[in-house]
């Protein structure tokens, strides 16, 4: 029997092009049967129809209609960002030129662990985190798997620069992820500042940064994963540099607002962060994964550097040969650069604008619907494209029981979010095609899904 077609090679576009088919038929076809933002039924029968699609996983004879057969079944149990009332979390429908970039990099394969895996892909690497780190002022990036690598390197770096006793201060609305890499390297118990109605408090920040020996590291946020809120960065830098902390804005989700000349002052003193995470399957519309950690001394990533003969042997990089392995604390990685590349040059900084734009511009409106329906009641105007709102007068185990419904039965995702004591659904805007009566029907959808 001969092997399978391989996806790269002199065969592999062939190959591709005819399962490529399969894949697009499938895919529509799981769509119509999903019929909505979410499969269905709840956990167990989604896990049934899985289980049936799976079969054997592992059959002594293969199946050649696998490939057709499992991503329709994935398709009819996706939750679809694309769809509009599909809206609970920072999970953007990525473009279609960038998924079409993927493509090609899972076809070729390239592995960033030395240059001669991915001779192109790593001169790309290179040239584009540089350009997007100087779009926030900064000097140079790192391609991670998201905002929460991107926190922990932030945490690595300090701790290589300043020592183990470094000692993470953040507010209360904080990524949870942030005092999780601080667990996980070892360093001090961070010191929470308060963070009223959403936002990091600069005066109880100055109080606590008085109060501690140094060295200290303050992680600030733009774009808070509750209600899209964006701490007071200039306040919070000024702070900083009195104290001489050093400091990380964790931007994973208001970062994009740096492609909008409408929104970009939003994110006034990210340029004196010493490091800033940046996430582009937000508002960037990439596919999963496109993390970035930005840093302002290149310098400092050297704490990276690792030595593998057969990697980066010394005689390889004295004759010029790029060394990858200062590049991630990861070893073998996939080109996720590759998507972004094609679509920063594709959409260009105002083609990526008018997206953040369009979709601040919608939560806006739903805001003012919401703001003008006597059954709801709103959290606050919207700083990105997240818009919190609840039912007036319902109990919070109200609110969390039509969000279930609403899931159980396929027909809206939303979010929710605990802030002032009280439970909130969340609306995050991330899909440029939505319309406004889109936003209407969602809250048709909530009000009928709540107990009167």
């Amino acid at each position: 029997m001969s092997p399978p077609p391989l996806a790269s090679g002199p065969g592999g576009p062939a190959a591709l092009r005819s399962l490529l088919g399969t894949v697009l038929d499938a895919l529509e076809a799981g769509a119509a049967e999903r019929g909505g933002p979410l499969p269905a039924g709840g956990p167990g029968a989604v896990t049934a129809r899985v289980t049936a699609a799976l079969g054997d996983v592992l059959p002594d004879t293969g199946d050649p209609d696998a490939l057709r057969t499992l991503v329709q079944a994935l398709a009819a149990g996706a939750a679809d960002p694309a769809d509009p009332l599909c809206a609970a979390h920072l999970h953007c429908p990525p473009l279609a030129v960038a998924a079409a970039a993927d493509l090609a990099a899972s076809a070729l394969n390239p592995s960033l662990d030395s240059w001669d895996q991915a001779p192109a892909a790593s001169a790309l690497e290179t040239a584009v985190t540089r350009a997007l780190a100087r779009t926030a002022h900064l000097a140079d990036a790192l391609v991670t798997t998201g905002g929460t690598e991107s926190n922990q390197l932030a945490l690595l770096l300090a701790r290589e620069a300043h020592g183990a006793g470094v000692r993470l201060v953040h507010g209360a609305n904080a990524h949870h992820s942030l005092p999780r890499a601080a667990w996980l390297l070892g360093l001090p118990d961070p010191v929470v500042v308060p963070a009223p109605r959403g936002t990091l408090d600069p005066a109880a920040l100055d109080e606590a940064l008085t109060a501690l020996p140094g060295p200290l590291l303050v992680a600030a946020t733009a774009g808070t994963t509750d209600a899209g809120l964006i701490d007071p960065l200039p306040e919070i830098a000024g702070r900083c540099a009195a104290h001489g902390a050093r400091l990380h804005v964790d931007a994973a989700y208001g970062g994009g607002l740096l492609f909008s000349d409408r929104h970009r002052g939003l994110l006034a003193g990210l340029e004196a962060a010493h490091t800033v995470t940046l996430d582009l399957h937000k508002l960037g519309w990439q596919p999963v994964a496109a993390g970035l950690l930005a840093v302002s001394r290149p310098g400092e990533l050297t704490a990276l550097h690792q030595r593998a003969d057969y990697l980066n042997a010394d005689d390889d990089t004295d004759a010029g040969l790029p060394d990858l392995l200062g590049r991630s604390p990861r070893t073998s990685r996939r080109p996720d650069i590759l998507k972004i590349a094609v679509t920063l040059r594709t959409l260009g900084r105002d083609g990526l604008g008018a997206l953040v734009d369009q979709v601040c511009a919608r939560a806006r409106e739903l805001a003012a619907l919401i703001d003008g329906h006597p059954g709801f009641e709103l959290y606050g105007q919207p700083v990105i494209s997240t818009v919190l709102f609840r039912p007036a007068g319902a109990a919070d185990d109200t609110v969390a029981a039509a969000r279930r419904r609403l899931l159980h039965e396929g027909r809206a995702v939303l979010g929710r979010a605990r802030l002032d004591g009280r439970l909130w659904l969340k609306v995050t805007v991330l899909n440029p095609r939505t319309r406004p009566d889109d936003l209407a029907h969602l809250l048709e959808l909530v009000e009928g899904s709540t107990p009167g």
